[in-house]
């Protein structure tokens, strides 16, 4: 009889580094691929956006580009998917190719809007 000595296929240390390399790459994904004077919360089929108004703002959402066209009063303008819409807080969703765009807030700072499939 020969004695073996088994060793564990991963070690602790190596399971949470593969652990956290995966949390890291699954937020990346999640988040956008690019943005400029916006930020991001998404999920799987939809992202809130927050456009910084008075600056050139877009971000890259669920594989589509969302820009921030223009805004006065209630009332922006936004670039989703290719598509110029015209949205107001309290409008029902905008549709934009497959995907429905709702307007969440306007403030004299940001613009907040919801995308969704």
């Amino acid at each position: 009889m020969t004695n073996r000595r088994l060793l564990p296929s991963t070690t602790p240390v190596r399971r949470a580094g593969g652990l956290l390399a995966g949390l890291v790459l699954g937020a990346a994904l999640l988040s956008g691929c690019s943005s400029q004077g916006a930020s991001t919360d998404c999920g799987l089929d939809a992202c809130t956006v927050t456009f910084d108004r008075g600056v050139e703002a877009s971000t890259t959402i669920l594989g589509v580009e969302a820009k921030l066209v223009g805004a006065q009063g209630d009332q922006v303008t936004v670039e989703v998917a290719g598509e110029q819409l015209s949205l107001t807080v309290g409008q029902q969703a905008v549709s934009a190719g497959d995907f429905s765009v709702t307007l969440d807030s306007v403030t004299d700072d940001q613009v907040k809007i919801r995308v969704s499939r």
